[in-house]
């Protein structure tokens, strides 16, 4: 017996396949986003009763006789996601603010949202957190966490849309659209159907936040900010005061780890401490650290020293020895924003053992936050100390910031070898998955050292960070910085003569604007790559196979196949099978295209004899539709091995082609009704991929498939998205081929209704 939810994605698919309207214009209709709606429709996720309602109305049916299974299926429930929770840990000695706490609370239940404002140090992110682990019942889908560096020394404010594209990467939405607006609209989308806690740290103005907010549905948001965000609408804010003597006594009692008896000298400490719970923290770890003094020793030391700040942490670090004391001011020039032992041992220079006990001092002291096991911040009023200190006392500074940004280099290098790629014969020894985890959890201190190292003229680290990182960029295509980074890269393998390195920067370039649909600009990467390299084989080789696929997109089918067969002599000259194979798949497709169906068989035959394994896919999907017309078996068969080989080794992208080509294939066999529901899986597929050069050539297949079935106005609504994005893309041959391809449905149509 089927459960209550297959029953429920039964009616909704029923409802789909009445309403005769592709995934993208049914959602459009209903007002809910494609990638939502195919999770309904494949029993990824339970619709709210609201979606249910829309879908029904948008197809013009009662959804009233849908509401008994509906209620059985929320009830069961879909298959449970793992909970994500990126916050931080809640501190251990979080002391008072009831009555704040009670009121962001309140206003989360009420308003869904809050922005707690106070001054530098005042426990802005401490109570932020402290509400969210005591709120997290209520969000099963868990709490999302970022820093949006609106006042971290020596960073920049995170931009609204590299801040979009770090929140979805956190919700594993990874290929992204261009735009702020876009990202925003995608972010929104994504939270409607979930129910989860987001707390956006350390804004700068509401302007930074705006664009960040949930938007409907039964998410949250917590925001934190010196500024007061009386503008941000929606948002009721919550100002944070520095704490009341009692609570203020109370968390210096704990901090130092005794009974508080000496009340005069208690309140000339908590005056010279102003109330903020970080110096309150700071000032009892002191105290515990020499058993010796009394309260009044500590507030006469304190008494000593002009600078309230300067103050509390210049006594914090009169406690340590001089290699803690070196160590603290180090991690002032450290770029990135978090970090592990192993990089504060290369900017420190010092033994893992010594230095694990220098950052347990540390965060003893509270100079240093473990955020996690063996991962630490500084709070940017310390951080900024520390820089200062280091300005003023540490002469070997930029030696230190150039040891960690050449370690940072070294860890990419190590960790991008163990990856399987095109680029190699075989991976090195090593955890794939763990190698893409670091990347994820590294990658935005990657970036801050690659600008640090731009800043430093160290060209080196330039030029061949961005190469460590190509599979991660492969993997996540329309990261905001990939093309910043090669571009810089590319001209600091200029600067150091190295043409080769330059050349397959540039390559690589090339390689991320055609994947965003730009040709123009990728062919004049590739054209500047082929210019500047050098007599090397194996990057002559994979530029003539990329160039060809510039060309094909462009229309011009000879010139294409001119530069596939150039790419498949030069990998054959260098024994390169794979390359051989790809080559020879193209070779075959546009071969096809130029109406020799014959020869294009032979190619794809020849191409899949050479390859293995995935290598293989672009050949059989080449050969199963050369032979879709002539031998129907032979070219379902091919594709769907094309289409297993791309779901054992989890190729979203290869699926989506393969599903598309198994529309094209059983449109020509005469089944456009079944080519259709693979049309369809393969913009399922391409949905969160974002992928601008995929789109376009798979709507003009679909649109082809939903003309020959006689849905008119689906094809012509697929065309108007082509021309749409071929004119934002300057893509002439494709807007050419939309526009004959609509005029010739709208003149059969118009003789259908005169005849």
């Amino acid at each position: 017996m089927s459960s209550p939810q297959e029953r429920l994605v039964a009616q909704l698919a029923q409802i789909k396949e009445l309403s005769g309207l592709s995934l993208r214009a049914l959602a459009r209709g209903a007002g809910l986003s494609s990638s939502s709606l195919s999770r309904y429709l494949t029993g990824r996720l339970v619709p709210p009763w609201e979606a249910v309602v829309a879908l029904c109305r948008a197809v013009g049916r009662d959804p009233r006789p849908l509401r008994a299974v509906w209620a059985e299926a929320s009830k069961a429930g879909a298959a449970p996601a793992p909970r994500r929770n990126d916050l931080p840990a809640d501190l251990f000695d979080f002391t008072g603010r009831e009555t704040e706490c009670a009121l962001v609370e309140e206003l989360l239940r009420t308003a869904g949202a809050a922005a707690i404002d106070g001054m530098a140090g005042v426990g802005k992110t401490s109570l932020a957190v402290h509400v969210a682990h005591r709120v997290a019942p209520t969000y099963p889908d868990g709490g999302l966490y970022l820093d949006l560096h609106g006042f971290t020394p020596g960073q920049e404010p995170l931009e609204p849309q590299a801040a979009l594209g770090r929140l979805l990467g956190a919700l594993d939405v990874t290929h992204l659209p261009d735009g702020a607006a876009d990202r925003a609209a995608l972010w929104r989308s994504e939270l409607s159907r979930r129910r989860a806690l987001v707390v956006l740290d350390n804004a700068v103005d509401a302007e930074q936040v705006r664009p960040l907010l949930p938007g409907a549905g039964k998410s949250a948001v917590l925001v934190t900010s010196r500024q007061r965000l009386v503008s941000l609408d929606g948002v009721p804010p919550v100002s944070l005061e520095p704490l009341a003597n009692g609570d203020a006594a109370h968390l210096f009692g704990r901090a130092a780890g005794l009974a508080l008896t000496e009340e005069e000298a208690v309140s000339q400490v908590l005056r010279q401490c102003g109330g903020l719970p970080l110096a309150l923290r700071m000032a009892g770890a002191r105290l515990r650290h020499r058993p010796g003094w009394t309260v009044a020793v500590l507030a006469e030391r304190l008494r000593d020293t002009a600078g309230r700040f300067d103050a509390v942490f210049g006594m914090s670090l009169q406690q340590l020895d001089a290699d803690q004391r070196r160590v603290f001011r180090l991690l002032g020039v450290l770029p990135s924003a978090d970090f592990d032992a192993a990089a504060a041992g290369a900017l420190a220079d010092m033994p893992s053992d010594r230095l694990g006990a220098v950052l347990e001092e540390l965060v003893d002291a509270h100079l240093l936050q473990e955020i996690s096991p063996g991962r630490y911040r500084l709070h940017d009023l310390i951080r900024q100390y520390a820089a200062d200190i280091a300005a003023d006392e540490e002469p070997q500074a930029e030696a230190a910031l150039r040891r960690v940004l050449s370690h940072y280099l070294a860890q990419a290098t190590a960790h991008d070898r163990t990856l399987p790629s095109p680029h190699r014969r075989e991976p090195s020894p090593g955890d794939p998955a763990k190698a893409m985890a670091w990347f994820g959890l590294e990658y935005v201190n990657l970036v801050a050292c690659f600008d640090a190292a731009v800043r430093l003229g160290m060209d080196e680290v330039v030029a061949e960070l961005p190469q460590a990182m190509r599979v991660w960029f492969f993997r996540h295509r329309g990261t905001d910085d990939q093309a910043r980074l090669l571009e810089a890269a590319a001209a600091a393998a200029g600067r150091l003569g190295r043409d080769q390195q330059r050349a397959s920067l540039l390559a690589d370039l090339g390689f991320a604007r055609a994947a965003a649909g730009r040709l123009a600009e990728a062919l004049s990467a590739y054209e500047l790559a082929e210019q500047s390299g050098p007599n090397d084989t194996g990057l002559a080789a994979g530029l003539a196979l990329r160039i060809g696929f510039v060309q094909r997109d462009l229309g011009d089918l000879e010139a294409a196949q001119a530069h596939f067969r150039r790419a498949r002599e030069l990998f054959e000259k260098i024994g390169h099978r794979a390359g051989q194979s790809q080559a020879l798949a193209f070779d075959g497709w546009v071969t096809l295209h130029l109406g020799r169906r014959g020869e294009a068989v032979e190619l794809a035959r020849a191409a899949v004899a050479l390859a293995d394994g995935t290598a293989r896919i672009t050949g059989l999907v080449t050969l199963g539709v050369a032979l879709a017309s002539e031998d129907p078996t032979g070219s379902l068969r091919t594709l769907h091995e094309a289409l297993r080989l791309s779901e054992q080794n989890h190729l979203k992208h290869n699926q989506a082609l393969c599903h598309n080509y198994l529309g094209v294939a059983l449109r020509v066999m005469g089944s456009p009704e079944q080519a259709l529901e693979h049309h369809r899986r393969a913009f399922e597929l391409l949905e969160p991929l974002a992928e601008v050069q995929l789109e376009i050539d798979f709507l003009h297949t679909y649109a082809e498939t939903c003309r020959a079935a006689g849905r008119y106005d689906d094809a012509l609504r697929l065309l108007d998205r082509t021309v749409e994005l071929a004119r934002k893309l300057g893509r002439p041959h494709d807007e050419e081929l939309a526009r004959a391809a609509r005029k010739a449905i709208v003149e059969s149509t118009a003789a259908d209704r005169e005849a």
